[in-house]
């Protein structure tokens, strides 16, 4: 099996973690461009194939996706199962762990991936329903990041919140505007996952039942929410901050 990625990023992430998984690569005819052309002669030394294509096939197979002049055919890489959850976990002194429940934009998806990865994230959890899939999309945003931190689709997200808080001690935080006390405010050390909700809609009423702990991001001026990566972003440099204490 195999799948397409697209973009710079997602194209530097392959070469530097699986260049053993690239198939062969998509280049836009007569694109010019010094970081794209860094990039080729990266690709040609590791002996992949380059094909030559015009920009309306390319827009096709991206589904008008910023594809910046570059696609690729990869094989598939590993799929993360529930199973794989207490050896990731045992794996880690004090994991970090950020959940997301019910975010259903690729977009929203890689743009958190990426900052997991960039906050040190073991790993991430998201239920198999009403969540978005990783796809090409997602990987583009994630900028190479969704290759190097596990993602893992549970059937029953609460039977998964009660396994981690019950077997494995880990603290459970939940973000919700109708918390009583904000981030700043809360212990964000040790085992510890960070649970975020759907834009609007927030944590689904039993995933917020099984929190340890909700907290809010403050919010000063007139808009009242956040997009979801950035509030991931807020939450997660915050845990970042406390640890280096």
């Amino acid at each position: 099996m195999s799948e397409i990625i697209y973009g710079m990023h997602a194209m530097q992430g392959i070469l530097a973690r699986s260049p053993e998984r690239v198939l062969e690569v998509f280049l836009l005819k007569n694109r010019d461009d010094k970081r794209l052309n860094s990039l080729v002669h990266e690709i040609e030394s590791l002996g992949l194939v380059i094909k030559l294509v015009d920009k309306k096939w390319l827009d096709e197979q991206t589904s008008q996706g910023v594809h910046q002049g570059i696609m690729a055919r990869i094989k598939e890489g590993r799929s993360y199962h529930e199973n794989d959850l207490p050896d990731l976990l045992l794996s880690k002194s004090d994991p970090l762990i950020l959940i997301l429940d019910g975010v259903t934009d690729p977009h929203n998806l890689g743009a958190c991936i990426r900052t997991a990865d960039a906050a040190g994230v073991d790993l991430i959890i998201v239920p198999k329903d009403k969540s978005a899939p990783l796809n090409a999309t997602a990987k583009k945003v994630a900028c190479g990041a969704a290759e190097s931190v596990p993602l893992i689709r549970v059937t029953n997200l609460a039977r998964t919140l009660r396994m981690l808080k019950e077997e494995h001690h880990i603290w459970l935080v939940g973000t919700a505007g109708e918390a009583d006390h904000s981030l700043y405010q809360s212990n964000l050390t040790g085992k510890l996952a960070i649970i975020m909700g759907a834009e609007g809609e927030g944590m689904r009423r039993l995933t917020k039942e099984l929190c340890d702990e909700l907290v809010s991001i403050p919010m000063s001026g007139f808009v009242s929410s956040l997009n979801v990566s950035v509030a991931t972003g807020i939450c997660l440099f915050e845990v970042v901050r406390q640890k280096a204490k």
